[in-house]
């Protein structure tokens, strides 16, 4: 098991994850196309290249923060999750384009013990996901309930 139990967890811990991923064409394709959305910004080329600031095809938002959530998982919940609670003051401060590498932190923001599970606890992330320039491109704080050590 990779993840951190609730009671190895302290608050303004600092996680680095190894794994970076080069956003590629066919992610935002295929991601914004399994969820129906039609959006010109991520799908049509000539559209983007003429008529935003862009000048190309933006990757889907959603998709950004999935990856950037998905990239924490194995240093953080892996093994240790019940369930997540949610997602607060998501932001994405710039855009993240075809060919952009992006790497995430996440910082542990808080921590209580869960009141009706004695066995777990509620911790709140902040995750932040970077390009290749070091240019914040998402940012997100995520709860979850999470398991504290077996006895």
């Amino acid at each position: 098991m990779a993840g951190k139990w609730f009671d190895e967890l302290e608050i303004g811990m600092v996680f680095d994850h190894p794994i970076r991923r080069t956003v590629t064409e066919t992610d935002n394709v295929l991601f914004t196309t399994m969820t129906h959305n039609p959006a010109q910004l991520h799908l049509d080329e000539e559209y983007c290249r003429t008529q935003t600031e862009f000048g190309q095809r933006v990757v889907n938002s959603c998709f950004t923060l999935s990856l950037m959530v998905g990239i924490s998982v194995a240093e953080t919940t892996l093994g240790t999750a019940v369930a997540n609670l949610g997602w607060d003051e998501v932001r994405f401060p710039k855009p993240v384009f075809h060919g952009d590498t992006l790497r995430v932190e996440t910082t542990v923001v808080d921590l209580r013990d869960s009141k009706s599970r004695p066995d777990q606890g509620i911790v709140t992330y902040e995750h932040r996901a970077y390009n290749q320039r070091d240019e914040l491109v998402a940012i997100c704080k995520r709860a979850g309930l999470q398991r504290k050590a077996p006895a």
